[in-house]
């Protein structure tokens, strides 16, 4: 881990020169966020470092404390661990403290080595393995008994009544302070991070779609760094308070250390290398750091350099996302590496994940592998107007699995990559965006053929979305049933527009058949009926109609009898 600490201030370096000028205010942020990861990184694991002995194995040494403040370490001696020293050290300090006698340390000989005796009690014996670099034992021991004077001193002092309302009042005022930088974050946080970002990233007049997304980004981000800076002070004020009393700073060195020793032991060994929980989360932080970071590099790259070369949406989306997944493959690479992770021992590894991706993820495989196919054939490119399946719309990225196409009802609908591949595709807008649109229109018999066609040659002149070259056309279809039939041909660069252009130009034309008095048919049919009037009926149908039409007689004046009868009954 140390060997990633010191290449780290190097890859900031590099980046930060090897960044354009117009990316500089990014480069801060990002320099600021992998510094802030560091240095909690180092903080942490500043705490839990020990020394290493010239041949790479750590000293048998434990902390000294005295209300969770550490003093020096002892080591170990004759049959007592460094641990057990520690635990007899520490209990008769406390016992010290405890009792409010007054302190007195001096130093003895015994045996040829120097002892600390508090209150005239023994306390600790310097040994050989106790002296830092530079010191006797004897000075170590002079150097020991300052400190513990020190230390034992201020430990009865901050139990006397008067420090301890001094520091309840200055936990009253911090937590004050706490709450009002919490308001104050609240009231003008958002509105200065936003005025921020419209400054250093100009929103650009594009979709209403990016602009949301835009917008969406930012909220997320403002929300984030607001949440992150409250959790920041809370932190803050709670250690503060906490080390304010010598029983609360107690308990919480002890919490610290039992956290910091769970978290800092090995769960994970791979290629005889042992890692920790920071360790792991310092490799995702950089692996997050990589992938914002491409990200950003890449659509920078297309918003502010491609687009004012005038390269087509299509080849910027391509040139973006070949750039986007080239620096996380590269920065991954080099990311391992850095962190000690030897490749060579990743073999294994790929070869497993080969046989899964043959397996299980062949889809998502077969995805991606259309999607490379996709991004360099490019048959079809950000902003065509394409037709897949029952499928029409406008395409709106095509990513690496799959692709977005937006229909002409604002529906976005995501279409795996490998489709394109396997069927038919319509792409109006292949090779050149100009395609014809037909339209079919009828009028009546008898109406003047070379009327009807210049009428249509005109509303195409007129419509400003149709155009000149290639020129209209208007084609006689045939005779039909109750129409004459014609076809008005033209041509359009703008496909997505279809049904709006068709629409338009069916007002126009009925429009102008209205003007020149040109009917427009409805379905018509002639019944033919042979013989002559009046008709000759059979002799066997007279008397079926005979008949019917005698008991349609005999009916009504039955009715009409029995009308007569309820009359006469009534009173």
């Amino acid at each position: 881990m140390i060997k990633i600490i010191k290449k780290i201030p190097k890859i900031i370096t590099a980046k930060k020169n090897s960044l354009p000028i117009h990316l500089r205010p990014f480069k801060r942020g990002l320099s600021l966020g992998i510094i802030l990861i560091l240095s909690s990184f180092l903080l942490f694991n500043s705490v839990s470092a020990q020394d290493n002995t010239a041949e790479g194995f750590k000293q048998n040494t434990a902390p000294i404390t005295l209300d969770g403040i550490r003093l020096f370490k002892v080591s170990s001696s004759g049959e007592f661990t460094a641990q057990d020293r520690a635990d007899i050290i520490n209990s008769k300090l406390q016992e010290a403290v405890s009792s409010q006698e007054p302190i007195e340390l001096e130093i003895r000989q015994n045996n040829d080595l120097p002892t600390v005796w508090l209150n005239d009690r023994y306390l600790l014996t310097i040994t050989e393995r106790d002296s830092q670099a530079g010191n006797n034992q004897q000075e170590q021991a002079e150097v020991w008994r300052k400190k513990l004077q020190i230390s034992l001193i201020q430990a009865q002092k901050e139990r006397s009544l008067k420090f301890l309302r001094d520091a309840f009042i200055r936990s009253i005022l911090i937590l004050s302070f706490a709450i009002l930088c919490n308001f104050i974050l609240g009231k003008f946080w958002n509105k200065s991070l936003r005025h921020f970002f419209k400054k250093v990233i100009p929103v650009q007049q594009t979709e209403d779609q990016e602009q949301s997304k835009y917008h969406r980004s930012i909220d997320l981000f403002v929300s984030l760094t607001l949440a992150s800076v409250r959790v920041g002070i809370w932190m803050a004020t709670i250690l503060y308070i906490a080390n304010q009393f010598p029983f609360t700073r107690r308990l919480s060195f002890e919490v610290t250390g039992t956290l910091i020793s769970t978290l800092t032991s090995d769960i994970i060994s791979f290629a005889n290398q042992a890692y920790s929980i920071p360790d792991v989360l310092f490799l995702i932080a950089l692996l997050w750091i990589l992938i914002v970071s491409a990200k950003v590099v890449s659509d920078l790259l297309r918003s502010r350099i491609l687009n004012v070369t005038g390269i087509n949406r299509g080849a910027q989306e391509v040139i973006a996302v070949i750039i986007r997944y080239s620096l996380i493959c590269i920065g991954s690479i080099v990311l391992l590496q850095i962190w000690g992770l030897d490749l060579s021992s990743l073999t294994i590894l790929a070869s497993a994940l080969g046989v899964g991706i043959g397996f299980g993820f062949q889809d998502i495989a077969k995805n991606f592998g259309s999607g490379i196919v996709l991004l360099f054939e490019r048959p079809i490119q950000v902003g065509d107007y394409i037709e897949i399946g029952e499928y029409k719309g406008i395409v709106e990225r095509v990513g690496a699995r799959s692709t977005v196409i937006k229909t002409l009802d604002m529906i976005s609908i995501i279409v795996p990559n490998s489709r394109f591949l396997e069927i038919e595709l319509i792409n109006w807008n292949h090779d050149h965006p100009v395609s014809g649109v037909r339209l079919p229109v009828g009028v009546a018999y008898g109406s003047n053929i070379e009327v009807v066609k210049q009428s249509l040659l005109d509303v195409a002149k007129v419509n400003p979305d149709v155009l000149a070259m290639p020129s209209p056309q208007v084609l006689f279809k045939g005779f039909g049933d109750s129409s004459l039939d014609f076809e008005l041909r033209v041509w359009i660069s703008q496909p997505s527009r279809n049904v709006i252009i068709c629409s338009n130009l069916y007002y126009q034309i009925e429009a102008i058949f209205r003007l020149r008095n040109i009917e427009i048919p409805f379905p018509q049919r002639d019944l033919h009926v042979r013989g002559s009037l009046p008709l000759e009926l059979s002799s066997e149908l007279k008397d079926l109609l005979m008949r019917l039409s005698q008991q349609q007689n005999n009916g009504s004046s039955n009715v009409d009898s029995h009308k007569t009868d309820l009359d006469s009954q009534k009173p």
